[in-house]
């Protein structure tokens, strides 16, 4: 992942000093981005001038990568007057004739923290974020509050309040649930992509403007939901380790047509500061090893699945086995990841064993087939969800889902049981080529990765299905997208080619049965024609272990030694 170059962030750093904020006093102008220089032990204030008398309320926000910065109106913090993190910010409510405000700034650990600041002006029919806060600290709070996992980011705000003229009282916020109340006002969430791989803070920086205020949202933003104020000012996303991602809402009354945006929040869903797995180093050692060997398996079964069928149903009983192998574990043990993840890897080789070794058995056949199918239709339904269909409302009912994911993924076995050898061709190609995707995504960040992961996530996290599982669509998932589909269709055109003029494969279980039949029924030199009925051979059977526990009985007779 490319970060920025010192001989560049020296630059940025030299342009703060130059105008400004490594201490001191910080000019702003309204609308205006400047980027500052903070520290722990002198306070930057950040002052704007000369407002004009239509301007009700100012919005004033600062941001850091991944160090916490302290907001605050007054030079010595308190709870209730200011905000700490990575992105924050306060609203101040203008007075009559005021025409001046403050705010101070400072980092919250020791070291230089680079940040950028703004102020955003609002009118008196604008509403007003955060203006009706009963849960956080803030009066009137207009942040977004992120928290996340390895699996999901829950973000939460405040309610907001509808705009006012200067030195009137604010509008009461439980009062009445009309149109004339706060309870008109919709919430529209966007979400925006950093560019892939690269976690440098000028990227950052520059980016994070483009979410700041309400017409550079709606131009670069993805609108994912839009709240009304009956529902609770809470959502979740997916969570994508090592993938800048930048939320923000805006808050709109349809009475007035008036809009005002709550304060920009980012993520990377990982640690800057953590020595192993952080942010540079998402993949561990034992994901990378089981990926990289799964993927030279998968390569070799891409190309010559068909030819090599023990092969193939080994590579396709090794991925149904270990998924519900690492599921159950997963589920009902607190075991570490290396530990799961050798298990499943040991589960995968047994249930391909099983499944390899059984094919030639009488009805195995159409059994592995079902199997070979079923994976196909389990990759190509996760496909399908990966889609901006899977972000369809009724998809969160879990029944639903599961019904329809299961119902689909039935369909592809049962349309190809008249052809299974087109079947297996396809299963071999298309699954075999996407276990490079996921060897790659070790590696390098690719969105992918999460056409499975998200299944993954689905089946061991109860609640998943409220999350909104949007990814980024970048020049990197282009070119990886562009190689999978290169290797599956190479895979499946040259396993074509070369099973072209070989006989049907595999016989139909029927046929194959009926010609035994007819075969042992005609031929009696066939030593199979002779075999014992079954109620014989059981009674055989039983005689042998009866025979095993008897004990051997003396043979002549036995006379004493004479001496």
């Amino acid at each position: 992942m490319r970060v920025c170059p010192r001989s560049a962030l020296l630059l940025v750093l030299l342009g703060v000093l130059r105008h400004g904020g490594a201490s001191g006093l910080l000019e702003l102008s309204l609308g205006k981005f400047r980027n500052v220089l903070l520290n722990q032990t002198s306070p930057v204030e950040a002052v704007i001038r000369n407002i004009g008398s239509n301007v009700t309320v100012v919005v004033f926000q600062v941001h850091a990568q991944q160090s916490d910065v302290v907001i605050s109106f007054d030079k010595t913090p308190s709870v209730n007057s200011s905000g700490v993190g990575v992105d924050r910010g306060l609203v101040s409510i203008l007075r009559p004739q005021q025409t001046v405000c403050t705010w101070y700034l400072r980092a919250l650990d020791a070291g230089q923290v680079l940040s950028t600041a703004i102020s955003i002006p609002y009118m008196e029919k604008d509403p007003i974020p955060g203006g009706c806060n009963l849960e956080f600290d803030l009066e009137v709070d207009p942040n977004l509050y992120l928290d996340y996992t390895l699996v999901d980011i829950h973000i939460k705000f405040a309610p907001a309040n509808l705009g006012y003229t200067r030195g009137a009282n604010p509008p009461s916020c439980d009062l009445g649930t009309g149109q004339s109340s706060r309870w008109r006002l919709r919430y529209d969430v966007y979400q925006y992509f950093l560019p892939e791989n690269d976690l440098s803070e000028m990227v950052l920086v520059s980016h994070i403007r483009k979410m700041s205020e309400v017409q550079s949202i709606k131009a670069n933003g993805i609108k994912m939901l839009t709240l009304t104020t009956d529902d609770k000012t809470n959502v979740y996303f997916s969570s994508l380790p090592g993938q800048g991602v930048i939320y923000n809402v805006i808050v709109w009354d349809p009475l007035w047509n008036t809009s005002a945006a709550y304060i920009p929040v980012h993520t990377y869903a990982c640690s800057f500061a953590d020595l192993v797995d952080n942010c540079s180093s998402l993949s561990k050692l034992s994901t990378k090893v089981f990926f990289t060997a799964f993927a030279v398996l998968g390569l070799f079964t891409c190309f010559f699945g068909h030819r090599f069928w023990k092969t193939d149903l080994f590579f396709m009983g090794f991925i149904v086995s270990a998924f519900f192998f690492f599921v159950f574990i997963t589920r009902v043990t607190g075991l570490g990841y290396d530990v799961r993840l050798i298990l499943t890897a040991v589960a995968g080789v047994v249930g391909g064993l099983l499944l390899a070794g059984s094919w030639w058995r009488f009805g195995s056949v159409l059994l592995c087939m079902f199997v070979v199918g079923l994976v196909l239709g389990f990759l190509f339904v996760s496909t399908l969800f990966f889609t901006p269909l899977g972000d369809y409302r009724v998809f969160r009912d879990d029944v639903v889902f599961w019904v329809t994911f299961t119902s689909v993924a039935l369909m592809v076995p049962v349309l190809f049981v008249g052809c299974p050898r087109i079947l297996n061709i396809l299963a071999s190609g298309i699954v075999g080529s996407y276990t490079v995707v996921l060897a790659i995504a070790c590696y390098v960040y690719t969105s992918l990765a999460y056409i499975t992961l998200d299944l993954l996530r689905r089946v061991l996290n109860d609640y998943f299905n409220r999350a909104y599982t949007n990814v980024p669509f970048q020049r990197n998932d282009l070119i990886i997208l562009s190689v999978w589909a290169m290797l599956a269709l190479s895979g499946v055109t040259v396993q074509l080619r070369r099973e072209r003029s070989e006989v049907p494969f595999p016989p139909h279980p029927y046929l194959t049965w009926k010609r035994e039949r007819e075969r042992r029924s005609t031929n009696v030199l066939d030593p199979s024609h002779h075999i014992p009925p079954l109620r014989e051979r059981i009674q055989n059977k039983l005689l042998h272990i009866k025979e095993f526990f008897q004990k051997d009985q003396p043979a002549g007779e036995r006379t004493p030694l004479l001496l």
